[in-house]
């Protein structure tokens, strides 16, 4: 796992109605407002879910305010789920992030500090607050402490200030810092915390627009370079801030993850609506992300594809709308074709009549047109020639035609390679800690000797349990390609030597059995084997436990009756890449019980991920 000097803890993700309690002007440039409300406490949301109360450990710690569209008087909303939000696509949200500056779970006041310049919604709503005021605010999804380093260098402009501001205050004593800060004009400093190792340095735009300098990318240059290993902390004008880290890394040596850099925005013209120059077009001033996502998102056009090879909008087109009937006149899987149309439903291509029955939309009746069939088909002339497209990179890098899909193997054998599980398990590494870190916290890993971990997460998950559980040990359990890799990532995953000591390494499948062991913990494993092998699987690991030993089991729940286009759309993927999907709740059960197992407990970790707690279903 790559490593990192912050350590992680993970919120469940909260929507919060809240209101302005005060409001105050800290300068020329920067306006604090207070926000405060019963559901900083603990509350019940209105679908029925206990929330817990907020929380900040980290002084970059950001919330997402969400803002009625410009004439509405109320918000589009995320739905409340455990522990996450499931968020609107059309129309989406109107949100925008800030730091959390200040929090007093005693007064139940929450402080954001807004920069005055500009226009945008979350500003001209800050310029326009006043004390009442009703603002949606979602509750920090982690919080990392303090890095680990012998000094930091810290670079940022005015919207950076909030943060700053916060970690000066949390840093100990005797920290030592150089701290860059960018402002538009000389009285537009702060009085900050001080400290007697931390120099504080202010650069003046002279009134320059914002983002229009190098003065933070000068400054970082020609600082003093002090002895130790330095962690950096960058934030505010997306170029910038990439300019900033391409330095360090480049010229300064600094390793990538000793630096944390943040685009808090972007240098940009911002329409705004003709009927009020304070506030923002949102239909004119789509996000940067929102965008990408969009552009690079290949699940819907490949799903359209296939949807035409099967021939399915003819055959909805002459009212054919059972997907058992579809699937037995195109020749496909009537499980898997169900996912397919579950997922146009998400997307609003078809429409849901009855259970399992589908129609067209306006939106799908595209299909029916002559050319839409000709561009699309994967045998026509022009649907054969987009599947280069698959061989894009490899096109890219010889400067040749490449029409072979992952190297001309399924993904079944092109997964075995070292250079793909290197590559693989590195990137989930990075992202599992959210998972790992509230995983080893359940109660189902209290009081255990020994785990084996069955995961392509297995490194991140056995350093947060070795962590959590001095006297736990851990076993990875995994094939040779996977198990070099682990080895190789210890060092890193889990750098204190004594907590090393209880992790160790075995050779196995995952329809082997292993040494006895208190708990068989499998994380995200099952999904890519059909149902038969993954009760195999489940047996073998019941054989490897201790008495009153325990299978956990976290995995993918599919709920077809809820399912918005993201699982709908992962449900697919995984069929696509695997042949399996996500299981449904019952199809859970039916694994459990072939299995032999029975569930024990459930629960939420992370960020909605459910955790089964699975005993042998002999055992009293």
């Amino acid at each position: 796992m790559p490593k990192t000097s912050r350590s992680l803890t993970v919120h469940p993700i909260t929507l919060r109605e809240l209101e302005v309690k005060h409001i105050r002007d800290l300068g020329p440039a920067m306006r604090r407002i207070t926000l405060t409300g019963a559901q900083l406490g603990t509350f019940t949301s209105a679908n029925g879910l206990e929330q817990p109360e907020f929380r900040s450990g980290g002084f970059d710690d950001d919330v997402r305010l969400i803002f009625p569209y410009p004439g509405k008087s109320e918000p589009v909303l995320p739905v409340q789920d455990e522990a996450h939000l499931d968020w609107p696509k059309d129309p989406r949200a109107l949100s925008r992030v800030y730091t959390v500056r200040r929090w007093d779970a005693a007064a139940q006041e929450l402080d954001i500090d807004f920069v005055k310049h500009g226009t945008g919604i979350a500003t001209s709503w800050a310029y326009r607050a006043k004390s009442g005021d009703p603002i949606h605010v979602t509750s920090p999804a982690a919080s990392q402490a303090l890095p680990d380093a012998d000094w930091l260098l810290v670079a940022g402009d005015d919207t950076a200030i909030p943060a700053i501001s916060r970690l000066l205050e949390e840093l100990p004593e005797d920290a030592i810092a150089q701290v860059y800060i960018e402002v538009s004009r000389r009285e537009h400093q702060l009085e900050l915390p001080t400290l007697p190792g931390a120099k504080v340095t202010w650069l003046v735009r002279d009134g320059a627009p914002a983002g229009s300098t190098t003065l933070l990318l000068d400054a970082v240059r020609s600082t003093d370079w002090l002895d130790g290993t330095p962690y950096a902390w960058i934030a505010g004008e997306s170029a910038a801030v990439k300019d900033i880290r391409r330095h360090l890394v480049e010229h300064r040596g600094m390793p990538k993850t000793d630096i944390e850099f943040t685009g808090y925005w972007r240098n940009s013209e911002v329409i705004t609506l003709a009927e009020d120059p304070g506030i923002p077009d949102p239909e004119r001033n789509e996000e940067a992300f929102e965008k990408f996502h969009e552009l690079a998102d290949l699940l819907p056009p490949l799903a359209i594809r296939a949807a035409v090879v099967l021939g399915l909008p003819e055959l909805m087109s002459r009212g054919i709308s059972d997907v058992t009937e579809l699937a037995a006149r195109s020749g496909a899987d009537p499980r898997a074709l169900g996912k397919l149309m579950r997922y146009f439903a998400s997307l609003g291509i078809v429409s849901e009549t009855l259970p399992g029955n589908y129609k067209l939309t306006d939106v799908g009746d595209i299909f029916l047109e002559k050319f839409v069939e000709d561009a699309l088909h994967r045998d026509g002339a022009f649907g054969r020639r987009e599947t280069a497209l698959f061989g894009l990179v490899d096109a890219l890098r010889t400067g040749r035609e490449a029409f072979s899909l992952i190297n001309g193997q399924p993904y079944a054998e092109f997964r075995n390679q070292q250079e793909h599980t290197n590559v693989f398990l590195d990137q989930i590494a990075k992202f599992s800690r959210y998972l790992a870190e509230p995983l080893a916290q359940s109660p189902s890993l209290n009081d255990l000797s020994t785990v084996t971990v069955r995961s392509s997460a297995a490194g991140v998950i056995a350093q947060a349990i070795v962590s959590h559980h001095p006297h736990t040990r851990v076993t990875i359990a995994g094939l040779p390609s996977q198990l070099e890799w682990f080895q190789a990532d210890l060092p890193d995953s889990t750098p204190d030597p004594q907590q090393r000591e209880r992790v160790q390494f075995v050779e196995s499948s995952l329809f082997d059995r292993t040494s006895p062991a208190d708990a068989v913990l499998f994380n995200w494993e099952l999904a890519a084997y059909q149902q038969a092998d993954a009760a195999l699987i489940l047996r073998r690991a019941a054989e490897s436990l201790n008495p009153d030993g325990r299978v956990l089991v976290i995995e993918g729940v599919m709920d077809a009756s809820e399912a918005d286009e993201h699982a709908a759309g992962d449900d697919l993927r995984h069929f696509a890449l695997l042949g399996t999907g996500l299981r449904t709740e019952a199809e859970l059960k039916d694994l459990f019980d072939n299995a032999g197992l029975k569930v024990e407990t459930t629960e939420i970790v992370g960020w909605g991920d459910k955790l089964f707690r699975l005993a042998p279903a002999d055992a009293s």
